[in-house]
């Protein structure tokens, strides 16, 4: 039928039969409600019913940020291999998969910053400053001359190999947390820092 056609219960219905997650009931959702604003200026339709449907809310995160005491775990076997990489997400606030993307080209010492990011248009190609107690860490990667900060000379490590060696770590050290929560702990070290709400977000 035709779109003027579709009802609110017709919107209604596609994202409660959808078997994903919320986040993409939330994108059928927004969907419909940019087609209803595409609609409406073309005079196809004169009532947003996209405005009477509803998706599940976010359910409440069970991610644990690193505690102190865990962190100075990390800390105490910081020369073991690989060790560096979960410091540096902690106090650098990178997804995996922007750590694992990081080439060596991204670094400057000079200001001591990384550029990098994905996934978001504001998240891409963000600068963010390298903590100093993980400076040491990433110029002694640098200066293996590989083409990324992890991985051999011209490849990148890829994230299963990755996640097989963070368990590894975690198992040592009788640890639970996954990659994700380094990004929760350096959220929550700004934020107990007093650090300004918009430049966290910027940073992450």
């Amino acid at each position: 039928f035709m779109y003027k056609d579709l009802k609110a219960f017709h919107m209604q219905e596609c994202i409660d039969k959808c078997p994903r997650s919320y986040s993409s009931k939330n994108s059928i959702k927004t969907l419909f409600t940019n087609l209803d604003k595409f609609a409406m200026k073309l005079d196809i339709i004169y009532k947003c019913n996209s405005q009477l449907i509803s998706a599940p809310s976010a359910p409440e995160t069970t991610k644990q940020p690193f505690t102190l005491e865990e962190v100075e775990k990390l800390w105490t076997i910081s020369k073991q291999d690989w060790v560096d990489s979960i410091l540096i997400l902690i106090y650098m606030g990178w997804r995996i998969s922007e750590l694992l993307s990081i080439k060596s080209t991204d670094i400057d010492l000079i200001n001591n910053t990384i550029i990098g990011g994905t996934k978001t248009k504001s998240g891409k190609n963000r600068i963010v400053p390298i903590h100093s107690r993980i400076l040491p860490f990433i110029q002694n990667r640098v200066q293996q001359n590989n083409t990324y900060l992890f991985g051999n000379t011209d490849k990148a490590c890829n994230k299963i190999t990755y996640y097989r060696i963070w368990y590894k770590i975690m198992q040592q050290l009788h640890l639970t947390h996954t990659p994700h929560e380094c990004r929760h702990t350096f959220r929550t070290l700004l934020d107990n820092a007093g650090g300004n709400k918009v430049c966290i977000d910027l940073l992450m």
